[in-house]
């Protein structure tokens, strides 16, 4: 869905609140009436509305429907992205905004700019994308729910992204810094990194696999499970150490060459640290299905890292039936809880969680594939972008400034090969995969 921000230009305060007038009547109605968009708009004067009501449905901010009961008017996904930006370019979030970089079956992602020129990541959730497919088989279910439109759902899957990331990001969590929060929309930081997926070859699989497992027990101590724990939404960070001194002797059958031992040279060491994204499936640890969600971040690392790394790890586990006895432990905060208290009630997140299994939303680790070839074909699953629940996340916040984004030989989803910056995806010590 292509994000066109022209109106944003010409747009007059009273077109603004017209807008406004129809996202507020969307509460409650599938389409606005006329004379409701009227009373909302607070404006005087009945040609002035429909001025702008004209103006707002030539640039797709809104429509008419077909064969409605009465005269009226629904918010188009443009015109919700409208608004959106119109709050964060007021609060100064944003400045200006770049090329899409991403795009999936759930959200979009662009590249912006704040007024300061500091690159960061806008994400636009978009569940109403996938469930208008399936609506018809679902519409019994939406039917008897007022909460049960495409802009609610995907305003609840923002907030709770945002508030949970919030939450990780303010507790020592290596996750993006989120920014700012709009209705659909997610202002974060451009992380430059690369998904795991997309490595081929690793210098210390065990040791990033340790990592991982600890991460999974770490969320879980802590009270939550992220729920869709893979290859997917996992960027890997190359971070340079303090150059080490070793020394290097020459040693000959004869002793040391020259008479003099040489002099020590220094070392660079690079770590690799993994930073979570995509957080719309997150669940408490005292979820009913906890222990399945557990099981299935934890068997997809396990699952990945033979696929792809030859590597099986001799320990068993973890366990859920052990980690739920952490939760808590040493005076850790429930961030389950937190997040409840900061806003995200227990009702949005069943509300989204049942919103979501409805329409078919599950993650990516549906898409995961059980052969592998050398040429990287795991690789070329999604790329079409519509492939996982954060397809888009995973590219956007490591193409910004690593590698690129390559269209779709298809057509059908892929975005417009853009190169955002100049590091050599061939440097440090991983071996890259950019076929995606």
């Amino acid at each position: 869905m292509k994000l066109d921000t022209k109106a944003l230009r010409y747009l007059t305060p009273e077109d603004w609140r017209v807008l406004t007038a129809v996202e507020q009547g969307s509460k409650n109605h599938e389409v606005v009436p006329t004379p409701l968009i009227v009373t909302l708009s607070g404006l005087r004067g009945g040609s002035g509305v429909h001025k702008s009501i004209s103006t707002l449905a030539k640039a797709n901010l809104i429509a008419r429907v077909k064969n409605a009961k009465y005269d009226g008017y629904r918010l188009t996904y443009g015109g919700l992205d409208h608004l959106a930006l119109h709050t964060h370019l007021k609060h100064s979030t944003l400045f200006s905004l770049g090329n899409q970089i991403g795009v999936g079956k759930e959200s979009d992602i662009y590249v912006a700019a704040s007024p300061a020129g500091v690159t960061h990541v806008l994400k636009l959730h978009r569940l109403g994308r996938i469930s208008f497919r399936t609506v018809k088989a679902n519409r019994d279910y939406l039917r008897h729910r007022a909460s049960g439109s495409w802009m609610y759902m995907s305003r609840l899957a923002a907030l709770k992204e945002f508030t949970f990331m919030k939450a990780l990001r303010e507790n020592g969590f290596a996750v993006p810094e989120p920014i700012a929060h709009s209705r659909h929309t997610i202002v974060m930081s451009l992380v430059d990194a690369f998904p795991l997926r997309q490595i081929r070859e690793m210098p210390d699989p065990a040791g990033l696999y340790a990592e991982l497992m600890e991460m999974i027990l770490r969320l879980a101590k802590w009270g939550l499970i992220h729920g869709d724990f893979n290859e997917f939404n996992i960027l890997i960070k190359e971070e340079a150490k303090e150059p080490l001194c070793a020394a290097v002797e020459k040693v000959s059958s004869l002793g040391t060459v020259g008479g003099e031992d040489e002099v020590a040279e220094p070392v660079s060491i690079t770590k690799l640290i993994p930073i979570l994204i995509d957080f719309p499936q997150m669940v408490s640890m005292s979820h009913t299905d906890a222990a399945m969600y557990f099981n299935r971040d934890v068997n997809c690392i396990k699952s990945f890292f033979e696929r792809r790394y030859h590597f099986t790890s001799s320990a068993p586990g973890p366990f859920f039936e052990d980690a739920k006895k952490t939760v808590g432990r040493d005076g850790v905060k429930r961030l389950d809880v937190e997040a409840e208290a900061s806003g995200f009630s227990k009702k949005m997140s069943k509300e989204l969680e049942a919103y979501m299994r409805e329409v078919g939303v599950d993650g990516d680790v549906d898409k995961e594939v059980d052969t592998e070839n050398e040429s990287g074909a795991e690789d070329d699953e999604e790329s079409d972008g519509a492939g996982g629940t954060d397809n888009e996340d995973r590219t956007a916040h490591v193409n910004g400034e690593s590698t690129r984004i390559k269209q779709d030989p298809r057509g059908n989803g892929g975005t417009t090969e853009v190169a955002l910056g100049s590091i050599d995806s061939s440097a440090g010590v991983l071996s890259i995969d950019d076929k995606t």
